[in-house]
């Protein structure tokens, strides 16, 4: 396994639409097994395939008792909204609040090609919602409600 390198901001990696995983090879594999890695050591809370520069909908989210591997994710259900902060490993000392669903159900693929759906609430709703719109060339930043000033971010670290 290996620690991927983390695209930045301005990457136009970022901005593309990935491709679907037709088939799950051995490379596939790798790269989530990498993903994970390189996750774990940024300590983030997901992770998408172009944010380590590859155009596959492939997505890693930390739901706090695992991370689950999301191949293929689509958001299937939504529910209220949330405003709260958010960040990115792609967009580094950027906070920002954003709106998103209180409540998602996502469908996708496991590494074994099996289908099964995940849903979120809260936080892991936030996650679920901001590792796909990265697979749309999306990053949170285009829809914040308002950026954080750096006295905000350092009193949100103290409470």
């Amino acid at each position: 396994m290996a620690i991927l390198n983390i695209v930045k901001e301005g990457d136009p990696t970022l901005r593309k639409v990935c491709r679907p995983v037709v088939e799950i090879t051995p490379r596939i594999l790798t790269l989530l097994d990498d993903m994970r890695e390189t996750l774990i050591e940024a300590n983030g809370a997901g992770l998408a395939a172009p944010q380590v520069g590859i155009l596959r909908r492939i997505a890693l989210v930390d739901l706090g008792e695992e991370i689950v591997e999301l191949i293929n994710p689509e958001i299937l259900e939504t529910e209220g909204e949330q405003e709260e902060v958010e960040g990115c490993l792609s967009v580094p000392d950027v906070w920002g609040v954003t709106r998103r669903p209180a409540r998602v159900k996502v469908k996708a693929l496991n590494r074994l090609g099996e289908e099964f759906t995940v849903e979120g609430e809260g936080l892991n709703a936030r996650c679920l919602c901001h590792e796909i719109d990265h697979l749309d060339g999306h990053l949170f930043t285009d829809n914040v409600l308002h950026i954080l000033t750096p006295e905000e971010v350092e009193e949100m670290m103290e409470d």
